[in-house]
């Protein structure tokens, strides 16, 4: 556990990045029903569908986080450099509550132009943390 200690930040990320995940679940499912879904019914695409704002925040952190989970462990595995690994994965915790905001706060109109923002700088950043447990490795 010593070993793993001086990545904590970024162990502590990807539980919060899961925890996100893990919440967004049930306020997706209680969106759907109140929409009168049916259990595991996707709602119809319109972002100003609370509905389906909700599962789309949903299943993108669905999507993302084996990325990161595959990425971060690779990197601490790897013993790539402590100081980044845990500056970027932070980082992309960071951005991925920003996008659930975006989201969440988003109801009722679009804001595609900050989604896109905050979903692409959090993959360049696990593109980072790719490239610094390929480093590490060779």
């Amino acid at each position: 556990m010593d070993a793993l200690a001086a990545y904590s930040h970024a162990l502590v990320a990807l539980a919060g990045f899961a925890v996100i995940v893990l919440l967004l679940s049930p306020l997706s499912a209680l969106a759907k029903q109140k929409a009168g879904l049916a259990p595991g019914g996707t709602p119809a695409e319109d972002y100003a569908n609370p509905a389906y704002r909700l599962n789309r925040a949903y299943l993108n952190g669905c999507e993302t986080l084996p990325i990161f989970l595959t990425v971060t462990l690779l990197a601490i595995l790897a013993g790539a450099a402590p100081f980044w690994v845990n500056m970027l994965a932070s980082l992309v915790l960071v951005t991925r509550i920003l996008m659930v905001i975006v989201h969440i706060r988003g109801i009722g109109r679009e804001q595609a132009g900050a989604r896109t923002i905050f979903y692409v700088t959090g993959w360049a950043l696990m593109l980072g943390l790719a490239i610094l447990a390929l480093v590490a490795l060779f």
